[in-house]
């Protein structure tokens, strides 16, 4: 399997979702500049399932999330396709709107996993999850690894 076949668009995922028959996990998130920090949340995700489904904000997403000036610094399909690269990630899913609710809602995970930067009532779709059964998961982030430190740096000159 190529990472370009695990992109894929909502219905497709759907479908995949279908076929898992072990417990499938969700997370999400930007993931503008792949750091270690990105890496750890993914594998921790994986751990918790034995499949795991990423929603990435689309360009238009990540415009209105404020994340600064210039941002998303990579275009959506290509940030969608390094994700897909990773061993830990077995499908991947672009999504336009603010939040992955929707996502969410139509993937039915049975875990969800955020980082622990947010609390759990903060957590998109932590409700819905443990009302069909499913449970939410926080990793813990890993000190100094952020896309806007890194961004920072990196305009500063490296």
């Amino acid at each position: 399997m190529t990472s370009a076949s695990k992109v894929r668009s909502l219905a497709d995922a759907v479908a995949w979702r279908k076929a898992q028959t072990g417990p499938v996990v969700f997370t999400n998130g930007v993931f503008d500049l792949l750091h270690v920090g990105h890496v750890e949340l993914l594998e921790a995700a994986r751990a918790e399932g034995t499949a795991l489904v990423v929603g990435v904000n689309g360009d238009a997403s990540v415009r209105r999330l404020r994340k600064g000036a210039g941002r998303p610094l990579v275009p959506d399909t290509e940030r969608a396709r390094v994700l897909a690269a990773l061993a830990a990630v077995d499908c991947v899913v672009l999504f336009d709107e603010d939040t992955p609710r929707e996502l969410i809602l139509a993937l039915r995970p049975d875990v969800l996993v955020k980082g622990a930067d947010y609390a759990l009532d903060q957590i998109v779709g932590a409700a819905e999850v443990t009302g069909w059964g499913g449970r939410v998961t926080r990793v813990s982030l890993v000190e100094g690894a952020s896309t806007t430190s890194l961004a920072q740096r990196l305009g500063e000159g490296g």
